[in-house]
């Protein structure tokens, strides 16, 4: 991940883009490309998702559009100057206690309906 991050950095700073990263337009982009890849699924059934691996295009495009939010999450974390990979395992410590197994499993309802006391 470090080394994914440091060419990430070096890319951006060696076309001077550091400066239209601002939090708040890093944040709006994320979003942007996170709409890119809800559209690869837009008037798809759940069948026709599933398969979307299969063709090289739709493969290409859910690839890209996987990485380009990575990307900016990672951008996002780097300004708010905290390790992603560091508050991702924070966050599965607390959805753990919010979603023990003996509650949760198998089960799709969020922890406020589980009787968890959080």
């Amino acid at each position: 991940m470090r080394s994914l991050i440091k060419d990430l950095l070096k890319f951006r700073d060696e076309r001077n883009w550091s400066q239209f990263h601002t939090l708040r337009n890093l944040i709006v982009s994320l979003n942007l490309e996170a709409a890119e890849l809800l559209e690869l699924t837009q008037w798809k059934s759940d069948e026709e998702i599933s398969r979307l691996t299969e063709d090289p295009r739709s493969d290409e495009a859910l690839r890209d559009e996987c990485a380009d939010i990575l990307l900016y999450l990672l951008l996002i974390a780097e300004k708010a100057g905290f390790d992603l990979t560091e508050a991702a395992q924070e966050k599965i410590t607390k959805n753990a206690a919010k979603y023990p197994i003996s509650k949760s499993y198998g089960s799709s309802r969020k922890y406020t309906e589980l009787g968890v006391d959080n």
